[in-house]
C-alpha cells in the first residue's frame, strides 16, 4: 500500500475517535479540542493524499474509491456530531448528505458503464468550505465567529447544491446512456 492510500486509510481510523470525543464526557473540556485536532489532522491527510499521489504518479483505483468515501465518512460524521449541540439544524446535514448519495449513484453508475468521473473544483470548494465550517462551530469561539460560523454554513450549503447541480449538468450522459 503506497503513502496516499495510507492516508486515506488512516483518514478512516480517525472518524470513530473524532466522533467518540466529540459526543462523550470522556476528556471533559479536553474533547473539543481533542476532536477538533483530530478533524484538522484527518482534513490535512485529505489534501496531502492527493497532492502525493498525483506528484508521485502513486494514483491508484483503491485512492479512487476510497478517498472520496473517507472524505464524505469524516464530513458527514463530524456534521451529524454537530446537531446535538444545535450548531448545525438536521435539515442541513439531510441536504449535505443527500447530495452526497447523489453524487454516489452517479459514480457507480458511471463505474458499471466503464466511465471515470473525476472531482470538480465546484466539489473542492464545497469539500473545504464544509470543513472550514466544522472547525470553527467546533472550535466555537464566540464574537466574531458566531458570525464566520454561520456565513461558512450558508457558503457550504450554497456550494453543495451549486456542485451538485454542476454535476448532474456534466454527467447528464451517465444516465442517459447508462440504460437507466
Amino acid at each position: 500500500m503506497n503513502l496516499p492510500n495510507k492516508l486515506t486509510v488512516l483518514r478512516v481510523i480517525m472518524v470513530p475517535f473524532f466522533v467518540f470525543f466529540m459526543l462523550t464526557d470522556v476528556g471533559g473540556s479536553a474533547n473539543k479540542w481533542i476532536a477538533l485536532v483530530l478533524f484538522c489532522v484527518a482534513s490535512l491527510t485529505d489534501m496531502l493524499d492527493g497532492k502525493i499521489a498525483r506528484a508521485r504518479n502513486l494514483v491508484t483505483n483503491f485512492g479512487k474509491f476510497m478517498d472520496p468515501l473517507a472524505d464524505k465518512l469524516l464530513v458527514c460524521s463530524a456534521m451529524i456530531c454537530l446537531i446535538p449541540s444545535g450548531k448545525l439544524e438536521a435539515w442541513f446535514v439531510i441536504v449535505i448528505i443527500a447530495r452526497e448519495f447523489i453524487i454516489s449513484g452517479f459514480r457507480l453508475v458511471a463505474s458499471d458503464n466503464g466511465i471515470v468521473i473525476a472531482a470538480s473544483y465546484w466539489g473542492k470548494f464545497k469539500t473545504v468550505s464544509q470543513m472550514a465550517m466544522i472547525i470553527v462551530l467546533i472550535a466555537d469561539f464566540g464574537g466574531v465567529f458566531d458570525m464566520i460560523g454561520m456565513a461558512l454554513i450558508w457558503v457550504s450549503l450554497i456550494l453543495t447544491v451549486v456542485s451538485l447541480i454542476d454535476y448532474v449538468a456534466k454527467n447528464v450522459q451517465v444516465l442517459t446512456q447508462g440504460g437507466m
